[in-house]
């Protein structure tokens, strides 16, 4: 029981430590997107 519930705690540290990535890839896409869209304008 003690292993599920550390390995439960590992994943949800690294997800906590990979969403500001995750967020920092989508504002980069959204900006290269946003920027491709008002040039094919």
């Amino acid at each position: 029981m003690q292993n599920i519930t550390g390995g439960y705690r590992g994943l949800g540290l690294l997800v906590d430590l990979n969403v500001d990535r995750l967020i920092y890839l989508g504002a980069i896409a959204a900006g290269l997107f946003g920027a491709a869209y008002i040039v094919s304008m």
